[in-house]
C-alpha cells in the first residue's frame, strides 16, 4: 500500500485502464556496443522522443538467452517496447526490437544493420520533437510471410505515437517508409514539403531527412498464437453494443425494423367526398336495426 499521495498517484498511473497510455520505448545499449549501434540508438531515440527512455550505460545481457533484465527495466521505467543494440564478431551491428505483455517479453526480432546514414549526415531541416509519423509499408513479404507480418506489427507499435482525435494538413510532415525486398528491409525517413500547386490541394515533395537503415532479419522469438490472441483482447466496456433490429447490406446502407401494433383500417381517416358518404340505410344496417318509414299524414 502507498504511504504517500505521490506514491498513490504513481501506482494509479500504472493500473490497467480501458484506454491504454501511449506506449513508451526503452533503448538499451549492450555490453559490447560499437559506435554504429550507439548512433542508431541515439537517432531512433530522437525520432521517438518524448515517448522513449535512453539508457546510456552498457548492460551486459543477452535477450535471447536471458530476458529477466529486460523485464526488470520494463517494470522500472514502465515501458512496453524495447530496442537493444549490441555488436560482436558473430552478429555485427545487431539490433533486437521487441515488446512486452504484462511485463513479460511477447515478441522479439533480431535485425542486422548493413548500412546506416545518421541524422547528422543529412544536412536538411528536421521535424520538431514529438511529431507523429506516417508509416508506409511496401513489399509483398509484409503480407505473405508470418515473421515479416509480425515485424510489421512490431514496427507500427514502436513508431505509431499517440492517438489523435483529428488531423490537420500542416501536421502531416514526417514519413517513415519500410520496404521489404529480397530478404532485406530498407527503412527511410522523409520530411513532407507542401508546395504551391495553383489549387486548394498542395503539391507534395519528399525530402530525405534521416536516419536511414538497411536491415536484414536474423533470429526471431515470436509469441504463440494463444498468447498473441490474449494480448489483443479488448475489455468488454470498449466493445460496441449490438443494436437490435438494425442490419446493413453490402453497400453499407443501414436498415431498421420497426414493430407496430395491428392497424384497424376501418378507423382509417380517408379523404372526405360526397360520393363516399354512407346512406341512412347503410348506417342503420351497421347499427343492427331497420329504421321505420315515416307515415304520410292524411
Amino acid at each position: 500500500k502507498p504511504k504517500t499521495k505521490r506514491a498513490k498517484r504513481f501506482l494509479e498511473k500504472r493500473e490497467p485502464k480501458l484506454k491504454e497510455n501511449t506506449k513508451n520505448a526503452m533503448l538499451i545499449k549492450g555490453g559490447n556496443a560499437n559506435l554504429t549501434v550507439t548512433e542508431v540508438l541515439k537517432d531512433i531515440y530522437a525520432v521517438k522522443k518524448p515517448f522513449a527512455v535512453l539508457y546510456k550505460k552498457k548492460n551486459i545481457t543477452r535477450p535471447f538467452e536471458d530476458q529477466t533484465s529486460l523485464e526488470f527495466f520494463s517494470k522500472k521505467s514502465d515501458c512496453s517496447l524495447f530496442l537493444f543494440g549490441s555488436h560482436n564478431k558473430k552478429r555485427p551491428n545487431n539490433l533486437i526490437i521487441g515488446r512486452m505483455f504484462d511485463y513479460h517479453v511477447l515478441d522479439m526480432i533480431e535485425l542486422g544493420v548493413e548500412k546506416f546514414v545518421s541524422l547528422k549526415d543529412v544536412k536538411n531541416s528536421k521535424c520538431p520533437e514529438g511529431t507523429k509519423p506516417m508509416l508506409i509499408f511496401a513489399g509483398d513479404m509484409f503480407d505473405v510471410n508470418e515473421e515479416y507480418r509480425r515485424l510489421k506489427s512490431l514496427l507500427i507499435d514502436f513508431f505509431r505515437g499517440p492517438n489523435v482525435p483529428s488531423i490537420r494538413l500542416a501536421g502531416l510532415e514526417y514519413v517513415l517508409h519500410f520496404t521489404a525486398v529480397e530478404g532485406k528491409i530498407y527503412m527511410r525517413s522523409y520530411k513532407v514539403l507542401l508546395k504551391k500547386s495553383g489549387c486548394k490541394i498542395p503539391r507534395i515533395e519528399l525530402e530525405e531527412m534521416g536516419p536511414s537503415l538497411d536491415l536484414v532479419m536474423r533470429r526471431t522469438h515470436l509469441a504463440s498464437d494463444d498468447l498473441y490472441k490474449l494480448s489483443l483482447k479488448q475489455p468488454k466496456a470498449l466493445k460496441p453494443k449490438k443494436k437490435k433490429n438494425i442490419s446493413h447490406d453490402v453497400f453499407g446502407t443501414t436498415y431498421g425494423r420497426i414493430h407496430m401494433q395491428k392497424q384497424d383500417l376501418g378507423k382509417l381517416q380517408t379523404r372526405k367526398m360526397k360520393g363516399l358518404k354512407k346512406r341512412p340505410a347503410e348506417k342503420s344496417a351497421e347499427d343492427g336495426g331497420v329504421s321505420p318509414k315515416k307515415s304520410k299524414s292524411a
